[in-house]
C-alpha cells in the first residue's frame, strides 16, 4: 500500500479517536462527581435552631372591688323654665336686662308705662274717700235716730232706715277699698319682675311695643340653671338594682360629655319613673346636679353613668388579657417553664381597665400584650412595658 492509499484511512480514524477521548473524559468527570456527591452526603447535618422566645407583657391575677355601672344617653333638663308674660296691657317702655344675663327672683326685668294705672289708682282712691264720707254721715244719722228712739222722740222705723243706710254705705266702701287695692296691684304689675332665678334668654318683645296679657308668647324666657336635672334611660332589667339602691339612700350618677371624653358633673339619682316604656323596654331616670360651675346646659346631650352596686373582692385581670375565640373568651396563662397555655374564662363586670373573671386562680400570670403571636406551648419572655406596647402597636399596624 502506498502513501496515497493510507492518507484517507488516517483521516477516517481521526474522528473515531476523538469521540473515544470525549467519552473517556465524560466518564471520568462522572466518576469524580459521583465520588464528590457521596462525600457530601456523608457530612453530618447542621443542628436545628433553638426556638425563639416571644416578648410579651404579663399581669398577675388579683382581687379588687369592681363597681357595677350602667350608662345611658341623657339630656340636661332644667328644674323649671318660665316664659315671662305681662300681667297688664300697655306700652313696653324699657327692658332692664341683657340677653343671656343671670337674674334673681324678684329682679325688675322690664317696665310698662305706669301712667294709665297711676290715674286708675287716683280715681279709685277718690271714689273710696267719697263713699267713706257718706258712710260716716250715715253713722251719725244712725246714732241720732237711736237717741231719739231711746227717748221716745223718734220711731223705730227711722232707726231701722238709718241702720240700713249705714250697711249700704259700708258695703260700698268695702267695694271701693277693693277697687283701690286692684288699681294699686295693676300699677305694681307695670314693673315686670323675674318669677324665678335663672338665665334670661333672647328678648321676645321690643321696647316701645304694645304688650298684652293675651299674647301667646312672653317677653323673655328664664331658665333655672342651678340646680339642674339630667334625664336618661336604662333597660328594665336594671330596675331591681335601681330600686334597691334608691331605697338605700340614692345612687351616685356621673355625667360626661356625649363622647365620654370630658367629665362634667357629679350628682345623685332623684327619680325613677313610675312605668316602663312598653315599646322600648326602657325606664326613665332623673338625676339632680348642683351645677355650681354651670358645666351642664339645658338641652345638652350627655353620657350619664350610674353606680348600681360594688362587687367586693372580685377576681380580676386586665381587660387586655381577654381574647375571644370560637368557643368563647379565653386568656393565655404563663406556665412555670415560660410557655403559655390557653385557658377558657367567664367574664363579668369591668371597670377601670379590669374585668372580673371565673376560671383562674389567684397568683396565675396572664399575658396582656403580644397574644397574636402565641399558641399553646409557645415560649415567651417578659419584656419591659414600653417594648410590649411598641410590639403590640406594630402588630396592630401589620
Amino acid at each position: 500500500m502506498n502513501a496515497k492509499d493510507d492518507l484517507p484511512r488516517r483521516r477516517r480514524a481521526g474522528p473515531v479517536i476523538g469521540g473515544l477521548a470525549l467519552l473517556a473524559a465524560l466518564g471520568g468527570g462522572g466518576f469524580f462527581y459521583s465520588t464528590a456527591s457521596g462525600k457530601a452526603e456523608t457530612k453530618p447535618k447542621a443542628a436545628a435552631a433553638a426556638p425563639q422566645a416571644i416578648p410579651v407583657q404579663t399581669s398577675a391575677v388579683m382581687t379588687k372591688d369592681i363597681p357595677v355601672e350602667q350608662s345611658g344617653l341623657g339630656i340636661v333638663t332644667p328644674l323649671t323654665k318660665v316664659d315671662v308674660k305681662v300681667r297688664i296691657d300697655g306700652q313696653l317702655q324699657k327692658m332692664k336686662f341683657a340677653e343671656g344675663q343671670d337674674v334673681s327672683a324678684g329682679d325688675v326685668i322690664a317696665e310698662i308705662d305706669p301712667k294709665p294705672y297711676e290715674v286708675a289708682v287716683d280715681q279709685a282712691q277718690a271714689t273710696y274717700n267719697k263713699d267713706l264720707a257718706q258712710l260716716n254721715a250715715a253713722r251719725i244719722d244712725e246714732a241720732r235716730a237711736k237717741r231719739l228712739t231711746d227717748t221716745g222722740s223718734g220711731t223705730t222705723q227711722s232707726l231701722d232706715t238709718a241702720a240700713a243706710q249705714v250697711a249700704i254705705y259700708q258695703a260700698t266702701v268695702d267695694g271701693d277699698k277693693a277697687a283701690v287695692d286692684k288699681a294699686k296691684l295693676d300699677l305694681s304689675y307695670a314693673s315686670v319682675t323675674a318669677p324665678i332665678s335663672g338665665r334670661a334668654g333672647f328678648n321676645q318683645a321690643e321696647e316701645g311695643a304694645i304688650v298684652r296679657t293675651s299674647d301667646t308668647t312672653g317677653i323673655v324666657t328664664i331658665t333655672q340653671m342651678r340646680p339642674i336635672n339630667v334625664q336618661f334611660t336604662l333597660t328594665q332589667d336594671e330596675l331591681p338594682a335601681l330600686t334597691a339602691g334608691q331605697a338605700a339612700g340614692g345612687l351616685p350618677v356621673v355625667v360626661n360629655s356625649r363622647d365620654g371624653s370630658k367629665h362634667l358633673a357629679d350628682g345623685r339619682l332623684q327619680v325613677i319613673d313610675s312605668q316602663v316604656d312598653s315599646t322600648t323596654g326602657m325606664v326613665k331616670l332623673k338625676a339632680l346636679f348642683p351645677n355650681d360651675d354651670g358645666a351642664l346646659w339645658p338641652g345638652e346631650l350627655v353620657s350619664a353613668r350610674i353606680l348600681l352596686t360594688t362587687h367586693k373582692g372580685s377576681t380580676v385581670v386586665p381587660i387586655a388579657a381577654i381574647l375571644n375565640g370560637q368557643t368563647g373568651a379565653y386568656v393565655f396563662v404563663v406556665k412555670p417553664d415560660k410557655t403559655v397555655a390557653s385557658v377558657p374564662v367567664t367574664t363579668g363586670p369591668a371597670a377601670a381597665g379590669m374585668v372580673t373573671v371565673a376560671g383562674l386562680n389567684l397568683g396565675d400570670v396572664v399575658v396582656t400584650s403580644g397574644q397574636s403571636r402565641l399558641s399553646d406551648g409557645t415560649l415567651i419572655s417578659e419584656a419591659p412595658a414600653a417594648q410590649n406596647v411598641a410590639s403590640s402597636d406594630k402588630e396592630q399596624i401589620q
